[in-house]
């Protein structure tokens, strides 16, 4: 797998196709995002990784600011921006209570997420998957996006069931205004 990783070491989605760069998920304000198990541009714990890199899969503790008045919902997005391919890979879509203030580690578990937690969704299967860049292929940025909505996903009689959708297809539905966002950005490599 090294030599695979080494092959493919130019190709790599980038953050253009980012959900923080889409148009329609710009904000006003920023909201600040932080974890007990890393800061922004640093390591990510093995124990946050995929199993088949020998982690656990367990979502690191996130926390963040009081959202804005009128936050419907908050909706977290966690990307891999140096995956090769055309875009980045969710490894976690979640549509978040804006009561709750943080996530402790294992709230975005498939089977029991957290009271105020609805897991959608990724690329890889639902709930948080974690990081199992190619080998060789060098350091990966997984980005933890959280945007709040003016209004929940899924309540009108006509919108498509958020726990069903494809994460791009969910992503490019989204038509709730985001009052603020904010990101922090964790690194990887095998």
């Amino acid at each position: 797998m090294t030599l695979l990783g080494r092959l493919l070491s130019n190709r790599r989605a980038g953050e253009v196709h980012a959900a923080w760069n889409l148009p329609h998920l710009q904000g006003p304000d920023l909201l600040s995002v932080t974890s007990h198990h890393f800061v922004d541009g640093g390591a990510i714990p093995l124990e946050h990784g995929a199993r088949t890199v020998g982690g656990r899969n367990l979502s690191p503790h996130l926390a963040w600011s009081p959202p804005p008045a009128g936050t419907a919902q908050l909706l977290l997005v966690v990307e891999d921006i140096d995956v090769p391919l055309a875009r980045p890979a969710a490894h976690c879509l979640a549509l978040i209570d804006p009561a709750v203030e943080h996530l402790g580690s294992g709230a975005l578990a498939a089977q029991q997420p957290a009271a105020g937690v609805q897991v959608l969704r990724s690329t890889i299967g639902r709930g948080y998957q974690g990081p199992a860049p190619i080998k060789g292929h060098g350091p990966h940025h997984y980005t933890f996006q959280l945007f709040a909505l003016s209004s929940a996903m899924g309540t009108a009689p006509d919108s498509p069931a958020p726990d069903r959708a494809r994460p791009r297809a969910f992503l490019s539905s989204l038509t709730a205004p985001v009052l603020a966002r904010g990101r922090l950005t964790g690194v990887f490599e095998r």
